[in-house]
């Protein structure tokens, strides 16, 4: 009986333990908490880890398909996406979504879309280093329950918030880069090709233009190959 009843406090404090998360940055999201992305958005939803849960109007999660081949990762969502709760709906998305389709990517089967942070930083600031660190665990059940084998790392604050690498996107965007097991590339934030229009070679758009086929190519060697 005792037994029983030692079982039983564990499977409730554990519960409670989960329960905690989203109030608290000090919780910790261990691997495997979530086994959805539906349970995981419910805990966004109401998540108080970090003071931008105070401002926004939604929890910006994901968009796309939960098996995707391919997730882009961008910083955080802008006022467009914090009101759909919809991550790169914006003029920078609908960028993404045609440099999607340029080559025959589609942004609905073929990618998973989302962000660093969940929730808009006021004005479109750049999250700090607490806000990402409060949100990260977030994401990084995202990639497992997603499991995709590419993943594009959009700017600079992408890429050093997955990677820890803190070089300047121009020195590595288009590179291909290792980390956990899978194939990462910076690639530039959509928001910097619509400040730089020009598509001269050597210019961001056209070395976009590269870095996409590149992806292509990656992609269709991993579906050709299992």
């Amino acid at each position: 009986m005792s037994n029983d009843t030692q079982l039983s406090l564990f499977n409730e404090s554990s519960f409670n333990q989960k329960d905690l998360i989203p109030t608290d940055s000090k919780i910790p999201i261990p691997t495997d908490t979530y086994a959805k992305i539906d349970d995981l958005a419910q805990h966004c939803r109401i998540c108080q880890r970090c003071e931008l849960g105070k401002t926004r109007t939604h929890a910006v999660v994901g968009r796309g398909n939960l098996q995707a081949t391919i997730m882009i990762i961008g910083e955080a969502p802008g006022q467009q996406e914090d009101e759909t709760g919809l991550p790169f709906v914006g003029k920078s998305g609908q960028l993404l979504d045609k440099i999607l389709a340029s080559v025959e990517l589609n942004p609905d089967n073929d990618v998973y879309i989302c962000n660093i942070v969940k929730c808009r930083p006021p004005e479109n600031r750049v999250p700090t280093p607490d806000e990402m660190a409060a949100c990260k665990p977030y994401l990084l059940e995202q990639i497992r329950l997603v499991n995709p084998k590419i993943i594009l790392l959009t700017g600079a604050t992408a890429v050093k918030a997955v990677t820890g690498d803190k070089r300047q996107i121009t020195k590595i965007r288009g590179q291909w880069l290792e980390w956990s097991g899978r194939l990462c590339m910076p690639i530039f934030h959509p928001s910097y090709l619509l400040r730089n229009p020009s598509k001269d070679k050597g210019s961001p758009k056209w070395l976009m233009w590269q870095d996409i086929q590149a992806v292509r190519g990656k992609f269709d060697e991993i579906r050709n190959h299992g």
